[in-house]
């Protein structure tokens, strides 16, 4: 049996959805229905937050508020925060819907770690409606966590440990040294640093390459390492204790995580 008693992985970009696109396209789309134009880079950067937390994000940056001001002759309130939230979340489910296919490795990893008694939790930046397409068709797949909390089912989300602490009461996981935070964005990796977790971040899957698994193998080889290692070292300078491209390479590092919690090794803060 494995002395890890719970890994709390992130969705979108870990589990599913290769390149984290979904969230991209949900976001885009409505803020260019309200009448501004966000890049993808801007809708990228602070992936992982609670969708409410990520709107009121992209509203701040000076290039969205000044847009934001000349389309609406008016700065935006909280009120836009939250009719921007309420428009993405139909958007959202649609768009988690059709990313839904899990990562390679996602389904048979969960398996093994199962056999050898590990618990199963999931914390993630989407709200409960917008994963209600996502679970059925990811438990189609192999995949079904033992726990899943989502945005807004806390007082705050990532980088904040609720949601972490969240799922491991509800799984009966302790002492957290003991546990994981896997996840692809910065924010989670403060939420696992947070809890006082070992942190492994992904670096090839997730947002910080944001493109999907075919589009990443069509680029050159020298231009695919590059993008990798720039989204690894963000994650790196995070805090990440490990950094893996994908779930697939998971196996290693977590068998070293093992031997280090069997020492009494505690995760660095």
């Amino acid at each position: 049996m494995s002395p890890i008693q719970a890994i709390v992985f992130d969705w979108a970009g870990a589990m599913i959805d290769f390149g984290c696109r979904a969230p991209v396209l949900a976001l885009s789309e409505v803020f260019a229905e309200a009448g501004v134009l966000i890049s993808e880079a801007e809708a990228r950067a602070d992936m992982g937050r609670a969708k409410r937390d990520h709107v009121r994000a992209l509203l701040a940056k000076p290039r969205v508020a000044t847009l934001w001001t000349e389309r609406h002759a008016a700065a935006s309130t909280e009120a836009d925060v939250d009719r921007l939230h309420d428009d993405v979340e139909p958007k959202m489910r649609a768009a988690a819907r059709d990313c839904a296919r899990l990562i390679p490795g996602a389904a048979e990893l969960v398996a093994d770690l199962r056999a050898r008694g590990v618990k199963i939790g999931s914390t993630t930046g989407y709200t409960r409606p917008m994963m209600v397409d996502i679970l059925p068709l990811a438990a189609e797949q192999g995949y079904a966590p033992d726990v899943v909390v989502c945005a807004g089912e806390t007082a705050a989300g990532r980088p904040s440990p609720l949601m972490m602490w969240k799922a491991l009461v509800e799984l009966g996981a302790w002492p957290a040294r003991a546990c994981v935070k896997v996840d692809d964005a910065v924010v989670g990796i403060g939420e696992g640093l947070e809890v006082g977790a070992w942190t492994v971040g992904l670096s090839a899957s997730g947002n910080g390459v944001g493109l999907s698994r075919e589009d990443l193998a069509l680029l050159p080889e020298a231009e695919r390492s590059a993008r990798i290692e720039a989204s690894a070292q963000a994650l790196r300078d995070a805090g990440a204790h490990y950094v893996v491209d994908s779930v697939a390479d998971l196996g290693p590092v977590l068998a070293e995580i093992e031997a280090r919690i069997a020492r009494g090794e505690r995760p660095a803060a």
